[in-house]
């Protein structure tokens, strides 16, 4: 029988301005930042330090939950700390220790070994800048070529043997999260000691691509096949590398998608901000998540959908949720592509889709202003959505859409009025004629008159039947790997 999570009620710290401000330790303070937020230290959080890798002692720290009596092997988790951060400041800045309250699993929480940065292979360009010992302390560790000589990666392999000596583990249910550089440390775990883990995951730290790819675009090591799901943030940015947030996502999505051999469409599911992407793979499977406006950081409920979304089907054999399966009703479209994605499948449009633009020039001494900005697509897509007919008149320049419930719906070239069961209305922007084809803005026949909501991120439109929020980089994504 599972856990019941409670959540305990903080002191809110709104004067604080610390990563991590160390009185939280052992009290009931909380902090909230756009990338950040804590919950009361876990009355259940264990430290310990000892050598178990070398001469110097490591620091770590170990959730045991109250169900936890040793009678059977549960999962281990092991979730590892951002730059100048600690596990304890993981433990707070997570819900996995919430999460393991519910399904009865352990958690172990390590720091980084030397000055609360871990010991990551790091592109030479950021080496050069942030590479050298400095008097502020911050600079990061040039990484041994080996695995076998990098002290935090044999101090976390250390730590899961012990946990496995200590506690009833099962050895086959490991998993390895990390937050930020700790994403980047977990990303590298996973690489070179990809055997040892049933699954891995990581929030907003993204591996240099010249780390993960050879000047010939091959892969510079060969991981065997784990699942992994990624968790990015929309306004996230990469140090040192501005306006390329992009490329660092696609390329470490590919990475592991081409591991996996995830070479079939996505299953999209936006639902709120959170934005995700599931590719089934021929050796293992890979989770694309996005949060909408969130900044760096990780968000409080990133643990219960890594849970749910991949950790949770390596556990019981199977999905955990219907979710994984993608939005049930759902349209994708972009600007451009005569391709649109309904209901999780590929179809072809009798043209492709585009942006028009609702101007207001008027008074305006011949300028004008972007009103509106609207996708446009062909009525004949739109009768074939939603089993409809069209009647066409005026050689193709008129039309009138009929659903099967018996509404009707008639517009015209150059009108911005629509005719609704012999009723007028405005749409959002006038019907155009283009290329032997009516188009219409489909976002307010869905959104007015079907229930639908519609989100847009630059070139591209997501139509659902719940709320959602498109993201910047799955709208690339959809664009990039779905509609071209």
């Amino acid at each position: 029988m599972k856990g019941t999570i409670k959540l305990l009620p903080g002191e809110p710290n709104e004067a604080n301005r610390d990563y991590l401000p160390e009185a939280i330790k052992g009290s009931t303070m909380v902090v909230n930042e756009n990338g950040n937020n804590s919950h009361p230290y876990p009355e259940r959080l264990r430290e310990y330090s000892e050598t178990v890798v070398g001469e110097a002692a490591s620091t770590w720290y170990e959730y045991i939950p109250a169900s936890y009596d040793g009678s059977r092997p549960v999962p281990l988790v092991v979730s590892l700390h951002g730059g100048l951060m600690t596990g304890w400041g993981q433990a707070i800045y997570t819900s996995w220790t919430h999460i393991a309250d519910r399904e009865g699993f352990i958690v172990l929480f390590p720091n980084a070994s030397e000055r609360k940065v871990w010991m990551v292979e790091c592109e030479e360009k950021t080496l050069e800048i942030i590479g050298k010992p400095n008097p502020e302390g911050f600079y990061l560790h040039r990484a041994p070529e080996d695995p076998a000589d990098n002290h935090d990666m044999q101090v976390i392999l250390a730590l899961i043997e012990r946990m496995e000596r200590t506690y009833a583990i099962d050895a086959s249910l490991i998993f390895i999260h990390g937050m930020s550089m700790g994403d980047i440390m977990a990303g590298q775990m996973l690489r070179h000691y990809s055997e040892r883990f049933a699954a891995g995951s990581g929030s907003a730290g993204m591996t240099w691509p010249e780390v993960l790819w050879d000047a010939a675009g091959e892969p510079r090591c060969q991981p065997s096949p784990v699942s992994v799901m990624q968790s990015r943030m929309e306004h996230d940015e990469i140090p040192f590398h501005d306006g390329e947030t992009g490329m660092f996502i696609r390329s470490n999505r590919e990475f592991w998608k081409r591991a996996n051999g995830c070479r079939s469409l996505p299953r999209l599911r936006i639902v709120g901000e959170n934005n995700l992407a599931f590719y089934t793979g021929e050796q293992a499977d890979f989770v694309y998540h996005e949060v909408k406006n969130r900044d760096h950081g990780q968000t409080f409920d990133d643990a219960e959908l890594v849970w749910q979304h991949l950790f949770a089907k390596v556990v019981g054999g199977e999905a955990n949720s219907p979710e994984a399966q993608g939005d049930a009703w759902s349209v994708a479209l972009a600007a451009g592509s005569r391709k649109a994605y309904v209901h999780q499948r590929l179809v072809e449009m009798s043209g492709p889709a585009f942006l028009h633009h609702k101007l207001k020039y008027h008074g305006m001494n011949g300028d004008s202003i972007i009103r509106g900005s609207y996708l446009m697509t062909p009525v004949s897509f739109v009768a074939e959505l939603l089993g409809g007919q069209v009647t066409e008149t005026y050689e193709g320049r008129s039309a009138e859409l009929t659903l099967p419930d018996g509404r009707t719906f008639q517009i015209a070239q150059g009108s911005i009025g629509c005719v609704v069961d012999n009723r007028v209305e405005s749409m959002l922007c006038e019907a155009i004629y283009r290329d032997g084809e009516l188009y219409l803005p489909i976002q307010w026949l869905m959104c007015r008159h079907l229930g639908r909501l519609a989100s847009a991120c630059g070139d591209v439109l997501y139509i659902t039947d719940h709320y959602a929020e498109l993201s910047l980089y799955m709208a690339e994504l959809i664009q990039e790997e779905i509609l071209r």
